[in-house]
């Protein structure tokens, strides 16, 4: 016999964290027939895990999704891309697992039907329960409906037993509870306290970085775990009119033998710009700035040393972007996070490299206008203004999981908003949270090297006086949850990086 369960709609909108939808009055229909219960028209909220460990798992994820866009499925968010150890028949490979939550207008049948659809069509076939598979789909939950059918049960009737499938699940929601549907899936957990209370019974944030799940960044060819090291990004700019260093490094001899110094000093990448955004800088055309690119960015990728390395491009120009990543570019580092080419976030999920979002309110020659830098509360409101270039990112197709995070330290800011951001980075994931798990794990850049505001502080007019002040703001910023710090002195600051990582490590041991 059917069981198809409505959970109306409760009284009073949105819910807080811990207050659930636990007295929704519901409504029961009993049928024989899989089929004869349907929701047609309305658009339903959908949660749908992914899961792959055959072939390029990576790849797969990607088609499995483009696959549900153009049959309905209207992905708006993602969760963080996991790596996993294989349950129930563990003599098989590791998996990668990830959720996606969406909107369609197919009825949970039909729903059923796509998904499998795409699974056969991906190459799946029966083999034995559990087993190795190139992809694998299901609801985990339909609307504000709990369903009961032969074929079909909602939520997953395995969700509560699962690190791999909860972890992903757990991302798609924010700490604070937005919709009448988000409260009722809450509501649907087998814990008293929903499904923050089930996550945390299971383990939770605790179970993250252990063998038998890794939370991963797709990047090159490898998966990066990003919270195991800082990561240190070293400067390249091309331009002559750079704060610091401009003019320097505008030939491709002298760029080439700059990243030979900054790999030997310990870069873990090379961030090439061609393009001044220091404020009031003069913006060039994407041609230009591709033909000071291009050249520099050939010869960088053939050196030797940069076998084991990374290599980002700094542009907001969606055709610089795409140049670069063709040209063998891993990631895209833009300061606008999609707000000056109304085409990069496109480009970008098309490219399928990491994107590095920064938060900066006009452009450079506006920035720091007097409207650019009010703020009653900066972390709260570049929290806010992140997540926003965040919910466009994943609409156009931008997972979450490609998604690095950056405050813009110097961008629209003032020197005491810049000293807030560098010691509220919780703060900052804490408010990001509250909208987004996904995006609150986000691998989080700082670039405070060589900023005015460090000079203004201890009185050094000259850029390359300050990179005492900039070891001491990236110290802060390890501290404070950074993962990646961008900097002009790479040897320098990767003793410093050591150091804190050193500190971060024994103080974990100790925990």
């Amino acid at each position: 016999m059917n069981l198809f369960k409505k959970l109306l709609s409760t009284k009073h909108g949105i819910i807080g964290a811990q207050k659930y939808c636990r007295a929704t009055f519901c409504s029961i229909l009993h049928s024989a027939v899989d089929h004869s219960v349907e929701v047609h028209s309305p658009d339903q909220e959908v949660v749908i895990a992914l899961g792959s460990n055959v072939g390029d798992r990576l790849n797969n994820f990607n088609q499995a999704l483009q696959l549900m866009r153009k049959s309905g499925i209207h992905i708006t968010k993602h969760g963080c891309l996991y790596e996993t150890a294989p349950a129930y028949v563990t003599d098989q490979p590791r998996f990668l697992n990830s959720a996606v939550r969406a909107v369609t207008k197919l009825g949970p049948h039909e729903l059923l039907g796509v998904l499998k659809t795409i699974e056969r069509n991906m190459g799946r076939s029966g083999g034995i329960r559990y087993g190795p598979r190139p992809i694998d789909l299901d609801i985990l939950f339909y609307g504000k409906y709990q369903i009961g059918s032969d074929k079909l049960t909602v939520p997953h009737e395995r969700i509560w037993e699962r690190p791999f499938v909860m972890a992903p699940l757990m991302d798609l929601l924010g700490l604070v509870i937005d919709s009448d549907t988000v409260a009722c899936w809450h509501s649907l957990s087998t814990d008293s306290d929903g499904l923050f209370g089930l996550w945390d019974k299971l383990g939770g944030e605790s179970l993250i970085g252990k063998e038998g799940m890794k939370r991963v960044l797709p990047i090159r060819n490898h998966l990066w775990e990003w919270t195991k090291k800082t990561s240190v990004m070293g400067i390249l700019n091309l331009t002559p009119d750079s704060f610091s260093d401009g003019g320097k490094f505008v030939s491709v001899q002298n760029a080439v033998s700059h990243v030979r110094s900054m790999i030997s000093e310990g870069a873990d990448i090379i961030d090439i710009g061609a393009q001044s955004t220091r404020p009031m800088a003069s913006r060039i055309s994407a041609e230009e700035e591709l033909d000071r690119l291009i050249p520099v960015l050939e010869a960088v990728l053939e050196m030797p040393e940069m076998e084991e390395k990374l290599v980002s491009v700094d542009t907001f120009y969606s055709d610089v972007a795409s140049e670069a990543v063709k040209k063998g570019a891993h990631l895209v580092n833009d300061v606008s996070a999609g707000q000056l080419d109304p085409n990069m976030l496109k480009m970008v999920a098309s490219l399928d490299v990491p994107y590095i979002a920064m938060h900066m309110r006009g452009d450079p020659t506006t920035m720091q206008s007097r409207d650019n830098l009010q703020y009653s509360d900066v972390c709260s409101q570049v929290a806010s203004e992140l997540f926003s270039r965040v919910k466009d990112a994943e609409l156009s197709g931008v997972p979450a999981w490609r998604i690095i995070l950056d405050p813009g330290i110097g961008f629209s800011k003032k020197t005491e908003h810049n000293l807030d951001i560098l010691t509220g980075l919780p703060v900052i994931r804490s408010e990001i949270a509250k909208r987004s798990l996904a995006a609150s794990h986000a691998p989080l850049l700082i670039g405070p090297s060589r900023k005015q505001f460090l000079g203004e502080i201890c009185n050094r007019p000259a850029a390359g006086e300050r990179d005492p002040a900039t070891i001491a703001s990236v110290t802060a910023g390890i501290f404070g949850g950074a993962n990646i710090v961008r900097v002009h002195n790479v040897r320098d600051n990767v003793d410093a990086v050591k150091v804190c990582d050193a500190m971060l490590k024994e103080r974990s041991i100790q925990l």
